[in-house]
């Protein structure tokens, strides 16, 4: 855990310290990775990636390289694994099914060599990896998607809806991003009138997340105060202890690797009211500190344990929502099959007197499978793949408009 997170540190650094030149260094109007690219499944694809590099895709791809734990994270999320023939496979990938695709990693990042060889049509690379990395593979040949620096989960929302063009699984990344906005629309309805206590996220050696990080975003959704933004901190960087202890949090969060080992608290934050009254939480640090679709469960566990009953509330509204999604899916699909939902006999005008019903449910059936397009059982798919696009309209349950948090 220790020389983990020494790395992940590391690269937060640079990351920090050299996105935005990144950013500024490209021709203005030029770079456009968000959503405003109108993502999109309809090949050929064009799409301008954060260093101004223009890609084409001719058709969708059949091999995909994911560089990065995120990136390999949201492939697995919108269904889109079966391309994915190299990733990472490290202690942050060790919750994916990695089966027997190929390890890009390196001792000092990504082995190029290696994705070179693996003949991908497409590599994903977040923003961490090393520019030199991705001019290494353009050399070769290789076409690269380089994603910008997700400072926010809009950001994510972002890098979620380009996976789905990049590997041609659009329909299968908006269903994704509606059961994300679904929860953290739920979340904010229920914390409207919640107090926000002042938390500490403690990523280990004295590092935390300010302002303009996906990770305070991740805190102030779940209902606390971050005491790194309320200081005035910014990015990644490290906090002396005397701040730690003069701001006193109520909470402190960290993160915890699958076998349960946390980085270890500082002298500073063992001196605060949160350490003396044990209210600490332990949150997946996979979730929390790759940008990707987990950061929901990331979100959802903070809140269960500092505001119980806003989390409990949060559930039942999204159980509602799905419930009444569900319900008029139904109704469109007897809809789409000619006969009344609230009618299951046939139409008096209908031919064929033997069976109607039958057939009217084993179109249901064939409408189903035909939108999740992935030919799994709703009780088999994955969170949000059974769940029908209707979600986004159902959303009006809980009276907050989706597209406030998304397409900007």
């Amino acid at each position: 855990m220790r020389q983990s997170l020494i790395v992940l540190i590391a690269t937060l650094l640079i990351v920090s310290a050299f996105a935005p030149a990144t950013v500024a260094g490209t021709e203005a109007g030029t770079v456009d990775a968000g959503l405003t690219q109108d993502a999109t499944c309809e090949y050929p694809v064009e799409l301008t990636d954060v260093t101004g590099e223009e890609i084409t895709l001719e058709e969708s791809p059949d091999r995909v390289v994911a560089l990065q734990p995120s990136d390999a994270q949201t492939v697995f999320e919108i269904g889109a694994e079966d391309t994915l023939v190299g990733m990472p496979i490290t202690e942050f990938t060790s919750h994916l099914e990695a089966g027997d695709r190929t390890d890009v990693s390196a001792e000092e990042g990504v082995s190029v060599e290696t994705v070179i060889d693996l003949e991908p049509d497409v590599v994903l690379a977040a923003n961490v990896t090393d520019a030199d990395t991705v001019q290494q593979l353009r050399d070769a040949g290789v076409t690269v998607y380089h994603f910008d620096t997700a400072t926010s989960l809009d950001d994510v929302r972002e890098n979620v809806a380009l996976t789905g063009s990049l590997t041609g699984e659009c329909e299968a990344a908006e269903e994704r991003l509606d059961w994300m906005d679904l929860r953290l629309e739920a979340i904010e309805e229920a914390l409207a009138e919640e107090d926000r206590p002042l938390a500490f996220w403690a990523m280990g050696f004295g590092w935390t997340a300010g302002e303009n990080t996906f990770q305070d975003e991740i805190l102030t959704t779940a209902g606390v105060e971050n005491l790194a933004a309320e200081v005035g901190m910014e990015g990644w960087q490290e906090i002396s202890e005397e701040v730690v202890v003069d701001e006193d949090p109520e909470w402190i969060i960290y993160g915890v690797d699958e076998d349960g080992e946390d980085p270890g608290l500082s002298e500073g934050a063992m001196e605060t009211t949160a350490y003396e009254q044990d209210q600490l939480v332990a949150v997946d640090a996979n979730a929390v500190n790759q940008p990707g679709p987990h950061v929901v469960y990331a979100i959802e566990t903070i809140v269960e344990a500092i505001h119980p009953e806003a989390y409990e509330e949060a559930q039942a509204l999204v159980e509602d929502a799905e419930a009444e999604a569900e319900a008029d899916e139904g109704e469109e699909t007897d809809a789409d099959d000619g006969t009344e939902a609230d009618d299951p006999a046939p139409d008096e005008n209908e031919t064929g007197d033997d069976g109607a019903e039958v057939d009217d449910s084993a179109d249901e059936e064939e409408a189903g499978d035909d939108e999740s397009n992935d030919g799994e059982d709703e009780d088999d798919a994955l969170p949000g793949f059974g769940v029908p696009v209707a979600i986004a309209a159902v959303l009006s349950v809980l009276g907050i408009g989706i597209g406030r948090r998304r397409r900007r």
